[in-house]
């Protein structure tokens, strides 16, 4: 059995909220020849929680048999400098050798972004190690903070950022990427467009059982229409909140089509909260609702009719995909999914699973949104059986990780 560590500063386990990437793959691995720590920060993204005790540096522990080395980071809260202090600090100790002194030596190391600190660490503890380095990018920085308005191209922090995602490219045996197009960025910058493999985001299909169909509703109650997942300012939810304003306007005197249920936490959750008042969504329309953890998602998604997913319009950000976790557990809960997204790849529209609009159009969302909610229960469940097919056959993580050990024992083979 070979061994591999994963370094993901946000590595997350089905317990707390939010995506569970490598330790569902992780978990699948051994079936294909190969064991995995995931080394993480102790301090959980966003909420700020800490997992260590007072006094405790580390923390080796198994979890549903999956080892999670948790390494002593400062709380944060918000995209401050505190943020960035902690990312360093989980680079620094990642590097430690006391901090992994007990793990198994490794065979090959995953450095994972979403920052290059993380991947850093990996490539070093590659060098040290002397076993090969794979980068895993889950957003391109600094071009994601550049199309966003965060970062101004040239600026001296920019440089220094593209200098650096240009060494670790380098350096990597293999650059494994969440979105499907970005070779198109990576492959210019010096890296063969063989080493570049797209390894999409998935869902933990023994956790969504072949889901019945939602109950008939009374005609009287509204269809339930969910989004779960981070509240902040790349998830278009101010227009999903204009969208429903308008569907409010449209309804009959009295007339409750929909309810739409916003279920997560994030650092513009207040603002939504407040422009829903100002709007008059009260609850009967808008519900808003604390995150749950990712063990509890299949359940919660069972009581939806169909789900909504937004994005901003930002065309230079999305033209290499998007791969987001709650698109895929929107479909395997066999449920229409309405998606708002100009994004290269459309996995919605690729299975037949639901309806497309454009991005930050708040009258086509709505329009959408009273669209479905008319639509026969035979058609939605159709829809929403056309994407359950679909993750069943390419977003299942017992096909990723199979595909993941593939692509680490090429790497083996290489050095032989």
């Amino acid at each position: 059995m070979r061994h591999v560590w994963i370094l993901n500063h946000y590595a997350k386990h089905p317990d707390a909220a939010g995506g569970a990437r490598h330790f569902q793959l992780a978990r699948h691995l051994p079936a294909h020849g190969w064991h995995a720590t995931l080394i993480a920060s102790s301090v959980d993204h966003p909420s700020g929680e800490q997992r260590l005790e007072k006094g405790e540096p580390w923390r080796l522990e198994t979890i549903d048999g999956v080892n999670f080395l948790w390494l002593r980071t400062s709380s944060y809260r918000g995209n401050g400098g505190g943020r960035m202090k902690n990312m360093l600090e989980y680079a620094w100790q990642a590097m430690r050798p006391t901090r992994l002194a007990e793990l198994e030596r490794p065979d090959l190391i995953v450095g994972s972004s979403v920052h290059p600190f993380a991947a850093l660490a990996g490539w070093w503890l590659a060098r040290r190690h002397r076993v090969p380095f794979v980068f895993e990018v889950r957003d391109l920085w600094p071009q994601t903070l550049i199309d966003m308005g965060r970062l101004r191209e040239g600026a001296a922090l920019t440089r220094a950022m593209r200098r650096l995602e240009t060494f670790l490219y380098r350096r990597a045996r293999r650059v494994l990427t969440l979105l499907p197009r970005a070779v198109d960025y990576i492959a210019p910058l010096g890296v063969p467009e063989e080493r570049v493999v797209w390894l999409s985001n998935g869902v933990d299909l023994a956790a969504f059982p072949e889901p019945d169909a939602p109950a008939p509703r009374p005609p009287e109650m509204p269809l339930s229409l969910m989004y779960f997942g981070s509240h902040g300012e790349a998830n278009g939810l101010a227009d999903l909140l204009e969208a429903m304003a308008i569907v409010k306007v449209d309804s009959r005197a009295g007339e409750v089509p929909v309810q739409l249920r916003l279920i997560g936490d994030g650092p513009g959750k207040r603002e939504l909260m407040r422009q829903a008042s100002g709007l008059g969504l009260d609850g009967r329309w808008v519900r808003f609702e604390p995150p749950v953890p990712k063990r509890e998602i299949p359940a919660l998604a069972s009581e939806a009719d169909a789900f909504v997913i937004t994005v901003r319009d930002l065309p230079r950000l999305y033209r290499f995909g998007i791969s987001m976790n709650k698109l895929f557990d929107y479909m395997a809960a066999a449920r229409p999914v309405i998606i708002a997204s100009a994004a290269v790849n459309d996995p919605v529209a690729e299975a037949g699973a639901g309806i497309t609009v454009p991005p930050e159009d708040p009258l086509a969302l709505a329009e959408a949104i009273k669209r479905l909610a008319a639509l026969p229960p035979d058609e939605r469940a159709r829809m929403g059986r056309a994407g359950r097919a679909h993750v069943e056959a390419v977003y299942d993580y017992r096909i990723l990780a199979e595909r993941l050990a593939g692509i680490m024992n090429d790497v083996m083979d290489e050095r032989q």
